[in-house]
């Protein structure tokens, strides 16, 4: 039985009104708005893949703002170092011991900004913190803050000078997203406003991060039928049989699923999941977890195959009613 400390009804308007606050800074896309505020209930992380200039940064500077948590903001680089995110001991002469210098992972929101241009040793880096919630480092563990999230944008992988994120590395991700364009209405004022736009910095918090961990203690609490736990099961073993797939869905994925849809339900200020809520998830939680047979193609052909595959997965199997 869920605290009685929110009901989801509460929580749901709660998060109405940090959706609105975002959507003052990130015009016409409430789709990507939602998931990731889905991401973050979840305790989940966030890979948002897209081409420059569509607002990736921007979507996650608001989000810290928009709860009013610590941010931070890791430009990755080739020559980018692990010590150069999690930190690194340094010996004090005066004091004749060694100090952990922290780095900038401890916070709450971590930004890492074009996280497939750095080295996939550094983008290993981030495990153990998007894993386990703490970093160790010569032998000492190191809790982060409550709540923490990671948030990383990611180029498409034809782009110069981009490393492809390994599988461990994209599985600890409970969403991918695209941010996409805006529609022609959202664009046009845009335009009548001059390219201006709030600066996130100013945004108003519609939350807190304690009432974010208040909701997030909430998300289990969220009703999962037997049925819907069936439908869950049944499109994860549809991509572990499926002979365009090299690489199923892991139990890892299912859990993620299955925590996804609770936080979409308590989203929309229900105490119980939905086959909708599941559905809808599908794509977001899954794609990136699948393997597509390559010999068809490169990388891009790839993930849209895998994308077509759940498609055709979710219209094979009926949902129930």
């Amino acid at each position: 039985m869920a605290p009685e400390s929110l009901t989801a009804t509460a929580a749901g308007e709660k998060l109405a009104a940090l959706e609105s606050a975002i959507c003052t800074v990130i015009r016409g896309k409430a789709a990507a708005v939602r998931l990731a505020t889905i991401c973050l209930l979840a305790r989940g992380h966030l890979l948002i893949e897209d081409v420059p200039g569509v607002g990736k940064t921007t979507l996650a500077h608001a989000l810290a703002r928009a709860i009013d948590c610590n941010f931070n903001r890791i430009q990755f680089t080739s020559d980018l170092l692990p010590t150069d995110v999690l930190g690194v001991t340094v010996y004090s002469a005066s004091r004749e011991q060694f100090d952990f210098k922290k780095g900038p992972v401890f916070t709450n929101l971590l930004l890492a900004d074009e996280i497939n241009r750095t080295s996939p040793k550094t983008q290993s880096a981030l495990l153990e913190a998007m894993n386990e919630g703490q970093v160790s480092i010569d032998g000492s563990s190191y809790a982060l803050p409550q709540p923490f999230m990671v948030i990383a944008t990611q180029n498409p992988v034809e782009y110069h000078g981009t490393f492809p994120l390994p599988e461990a590395q994209l599985d600890r991700f409970l969403l991918r997203i695209e941010m996409g364009y805006p529609d022609m209405e959202s664009e046009k004022d845009i335009l009548r406003s001059n390219g201006d736009r709030i600066d996130p910095a100013h945004l108003q918090p519609a939350m807190h991060a304690d009432e974010v961990l208040d909701i997030q203690k909430q998300v289990p609490h969220v009703q999962v039928h037997e049925e819907i736990l069936d439908y869950i099961l049944a499109v994860v073993q549809a991509t572990r049989e499926h002979p365009h797939l090299t690489l199923g869905v892991s139990p890892r994925g299912s859990i993620a699923l299955h925590r996804a849809a609770q936080a979409a339900a308590l989203l929309d200020g229900r105490g119980f999941v939905t086959p909708h809520d599941v559905k809808s998830l599908v794509k977001p939680v899954f794609a990136h977890r699948i393997a597509a047979d390559r010999r068809f193609g490169g990388e891009t052909e790839a993930v849209e195959r895998s994308e077509q595959v759940l498609d055709e997965i979710l219209t094979s199997i009926p949902a129930p009613l």
